[in-house]
């Protein structure tokens, strides 16, 4: 089968032109650094694989997710190239498109977005643009699939077959430079080895260690600076400097040749709405007001009638089907209460939350796919830059409110070693979904009147901590130089219902998924645990090994205002899964819905403490899966026993704080 990577700067459409030839669905943001690992589908045809790489601005690599393209045209065989290359930023787009037709594979390149460019004057002659690269040019709206059957069509077809790779003559010094290179390689590649040659001259770092394990040290460090000496004196710039300026000089040829510009003297509506969204006064409250109205959306508005209905069909019919086809069966009384008592309760308990967690999903993909989340990213740069991040990783704490570990993994767009390593240790303070069916629990029956402020404040410390977080390893234990933030702002757009729809389910079928494993699993283990005691079977809930287990935990907990075995039970449980919180307290107080639960924990918590609980489990150990993905990425055992280390000490102390602050003041 026919193997097509799929290469082209962040934020041009790239991963939507992957879901639309291949039928799949991969997570679409409108911003960079959406794909930070390669991923491989099939063309709908079956005849085909395409394999999505990261966005890049080169083959230059600057951070790991940028170190995949190298390595994959490096070491992995493929037949063809399908450049996605933006029609509004030409000149940018193409600059990696030559770096592509130096390597000399077969090239087709998807021109995206011809629309955005000719809203801004830009009228590109896309047979002028196939002759003057020779390679085939097939417009496409990635977003809507229109274009892609040619596009696939072409692919199969291999019309992108090319005789040579392309040649810019880089002058006289660069050639001998070339030259001597090719010469002391000598052996073939399955690649030009002047494409490598230029690479390495060029910097990159990935090339570099790829010579350094052919050629003895003394020599690619000779060849290297033999070259840097000839083009400095020749030219009075760096290789890297003169590589760049002939290539932007043989792009800017092409861009004479094949695009037309009107002006355009009318303001956007882009221009308008970011004069108020990136001012630095307005546009930080701006952000926590869209916040607001999200949350009164997502626990208020929607999300609490639809709760209450699913809430009525788990404690009603379902529970009276489940429990007359048990009896009918013959089925023993011990059978009877771990499916009733036990997976209703604990698999029920959690699944009533999922219309609110799709609602507010919904809602977060919405101003991602507008554009939105740019923005903020952007207007958040001068404070992450004061506590020493920079704005770049405000995206994978963005990414963090879905789930954790694809923010984590986000990590990867960030250059500087320091930033990617706090950036994943900061991530699981984001509230994630996971953690929404306890918040949902604790402020329907604590602070009904104001569930949305108090959501939104949980949301707000988690990243206000994080921030002060980052100012205190900074100046500590993570002391790096900062870099510069550079985001590329895409223009607004209104997202289209399949995207959204889409998207909303890949962020939230996680939690339905955790339904019928972690959850289940966990809703039966907890049950026999409540089930079994020292003294038999069926014993009384205070006598189980549960109450035991969780009677350890109470003592430390008291100070927090829940100190009894019930919150200590429970809180285990949730390094499982967060979710698992909730189910295990179903369980434990064995209520038949949502309400009575709510009802009953008012004898066992205050306002207050339940407040002191909700910022616990914001707070507290990361997930397993969280946990997992921090050592993948580290690679450190160290450093991931420190994100679980300093989170339980930050949550003790936040949530005492809180307890003890909050009891003083009388509340």
């Amino acid at each position: 089968m026919m193997h097509v990577a799929l290469v082209g700067n962040p934020n041009t459409g790239k991963t939507s032109l992957f879901n639309q030839l291949t039928g799949t669905y991969e997570y679409v943001g409108n911003w960079s650094g959406v794909t930070v690992e390669k991923k491989v589908g099939v063309l709908r045809s079956k005849k085909a694989k395409m394999i999505d790489l990261p966005g890049v601005y080169s083959l230059h690599p600057i951070s790991r997710d940028e170190r995949v393209v190298t390595q994959f045209l490096l070491t992995e065989s493929f037949d063809e190239i399908l450049n996605i290359v933006d029609a509004s930023q030409l000149e940018r787009n193409l600059l990696l498109t030559v770096q592509l037709l130096e390597f000399g594979k077969p090239l087709a390149i998807a021109l995206n977005m011809v629309d955005v460019a000719e809203r801004r004057g830009i009228f590109i002659d896309q047979t002028k643009l196939a002759e003057a690269l020779r390679v085939p040019v097939v417009p496409v709206v990635a977003r809507t699939g229109k274009g892609c059957d040619q596009v696939e069509r072409m692919l199969l077809e291999k019309v992108t077959e090319r005789t040579e790779p392309l040649t810019i003559v880089y002058g006289e010094t660069m050639e001998r430079a070339i030259d001597r290179f090719i010469a002391t390689w000598g052996t073939e590649e399955s690649f030009p080895v002047r494409w490598l040659a230029i690479q390495f001259y060029e910097g990159n770092s990935y090339v570099r260690d790829y010579v350094a394990e052919k050629l003895p040290e003394a020599t690619w460090r000779s060849l290297y600076e033999q070259a840097e000496k000839e083009v400095k004196q020749a030219e009075q710039m760096s290789l890297a400097q003169f590589i760049y300026e002939k290539r932007r000089s043989f792009v800017k040829q092409v861009i004479e040749q094949v695009v037309q510009r009107t002006e355009i003297g009318r303001v956007t509506l882009t221009d308008r709405i970011d004069v108020v969204v990136t001012n630095k006064y307005v546009g930080i409250p701006l952000f926590l007001l869209a916040m607001y109205v999200l949350f009164q959306l997502t626990f208020d508005w929607l999300g609490a009638p639809l709760s209450d209905l699913l809430d009525a069909f788990f404690a009603g019919p379902l529970t009276d089907s489940v429990t007359a086809m048990l009896e009918a069966i013959g089925a023993s009384e011990f059978i009877r209460a771990l499916v009733v008592d036990g997976i209703i309760a604990g698999v029920g308990g959690v699944l009533v939350f999922v219309p609110q967690i799709f609602i507010l999903f919904f809602f977060i993909s919405f101003l991602e796919d507008s554009g939105y989340m740019a923005r903020v990213a952007l207007v958040m740069d001068r404070l992450m830059e004061s506590v020493g991040l920079n704005g770049k990783a405000f995206i994978p704490l963005i990414i963090g409110f879905g789930c954790n570990v694809p923010g984590v993994m986000a990590a990867r767009t960030i250059e500087q070693p320091r930033e990617r390593l706090m950036t994943m240790l900061l991530t699981p303070l984001m509230s994630c979904s996971a953690r929404l069916p306890v918040y949902a629990l604790f402020v329907g029956a604590f602070f009904a009147a104001h569930q949305a402020i108090i959501v939104l404040f949980l949301y707000v410390l988690g990243v206000s901590l994080a921030l002060i977080l980052a100012k205190l390893f900074s100046l500590t234990i993570l002391k790096e130089e900062a870099s510069v933030f550079v985001v590329e702002l895409p223009p607004y757009r209104m997202p289209q219902w399949q995207a959204l729809w889409r998207s909303t389910w890949d962020k939230g079928k996680g939690f339905v998924k955790k339904a019928g494993t972690f959850i289940f699993g966990g809703s039966v283990a907890i049950w026999l645990l409540s089930y079994v005691g020292p003294h038999g079977i069926n014993v009384n809930m205070d006598d189980s090994f549960l109450a035991m287990i969780g009677g350890v935990l109470a003592p430390l907990l008291a100070p927090l205002g829940f100190g009894t075995w019930q919150a200590g039970a429970a809180l285990l449980t949730g390094f499982l899964a967060k979710e698992v919180v909730v189910s295990t307290m179903n369980i434990i107080y064995h209520v038949p819905d949502v309400e009575s639960l709510q009802g009953l924990m008012a004898s066992h918590f205050t306002a207050l403490s339940a407040f002191s609980f909700m910022v616990f489990v914001l707070l507290y150990v990361p997930c397993l899966a969280t946990v997992a993905t921090i050592y993948k990425e580290t690679g450190s055992r160290k450093w991931t026993m420190f994100s679980i280390g300093y989170a339980l000490v930050l949550a003790y102390i936040v949530s005492f704080v809180i307890y003890q602050g909050g009891s003083l003041l009388g509340f």
